[in-house]
């Protein structure tokens, strides 16, 4: 008996800690997705106030040129970690599956044990009787 609760508790542990995983993940996404949004924009203003726009051009503001490298880096961050995202959530999906079949078991058991227990009752009632 014991052992089915803990096991029980292992699951929900890990679906928990899976979906904390996934949740994370999807947090970072956003929040470098704004970052980028954000660089974008700085570098829009940067060309505008030069009146260069084109990254090859040798006047092309430094800061333009910086902040495009770091945009293009947060968008491969981005990239990886959406890779990543669905891995966790191919893993979370299997400790989901892998808790229901611990919760039909143990409901499985439970009714069983109960099962018995009637039988068990009834045969001792029987057996006051006869």
């Amino acid at each position: 008996m014991k052992s089915r609760e803990n096991l029980l508790r292992l699951k929900h542990f890990q679906v928990e800690d899976k979906t904390r995983q996934l949740t994370q993940i999807e947090l970072m996404v956003q929040e470098l997705g704004k970052m980028a949004d954000e660089l974008s924009a700085q570098i829009r203003i940067e060309e505008d106030k030069s009146g260069i726009a084109d990254p090859a051009h040798f006047a092309y503001p430094t800061f333009a040129k910086a902040a495009r490298l770091r945009r293009d880096n947060l968008h491969g961050s981005i990239r990886d970690l959406n890779i990543r995202r669905e891995a966790a959530a191919a893993t979370l999906a299997e400790a989901e599956e892998e808790l229901k079949k611990a919760m039909m078991i143990d409901s499985r058991d439970a009714n069983t044990a109960a099962g018995e227990a009637a039988v068990d009752a009834r045969a001792e009632s029987r057996a006051m009787i006869g």
